[in-house]
């Protein structure tokens, strides 16, 4: 089952790692997202957010597709280049995702 993590769950998180109160880490962790977007959206046109020990955070341009295909009718379009946002985790980060995973406690994987 995937779980949704909301901003709330991340000042909250924060706030009892920091030992600090939950309206003050709200206002920070807030402050933190907003200067990120606002760096991804600024960004003319690539840029590279790296955030040790988590990840890199980038903003990458895509090559113009002058003969796609619309898969529903077959025609063929061109889509112009665009920015897209990406995500690399950082190498601490990939060491425990790499880690297997614990049996279901159901029962269901084995």
């Amino acid at each position: 089952m995937k779980v949704t993590i909301t901003k709330k769950d991340v000042a909250k998180k924060t706030a009892k790692l920091v030992n600090e109160k939950i309206y003050l880490t709200e206002k920070i962790v807030d402050g933190v997202f907003t200067a990120l977007r606002e760096f991804m959206e600024e960004a003319d046109p690539e840029i590279r957010i790296e955030i040790r020990d988590f990840g890199v955070f980038e903003v990458k341009t895509t090559k113009p597709k002058p003969k796609a295909r619309n898969p529903k009718t077959g025609e063929i379009i061109y889509v112009p280049a665009r920015r897209k946002t990406h995500f690399k985790a950082g190498k601490l980060l990939k060491e425990v995702l790499k880690q297997p995973l614990a049996k279901d406690s159901t029962g269901a994987n084995g």
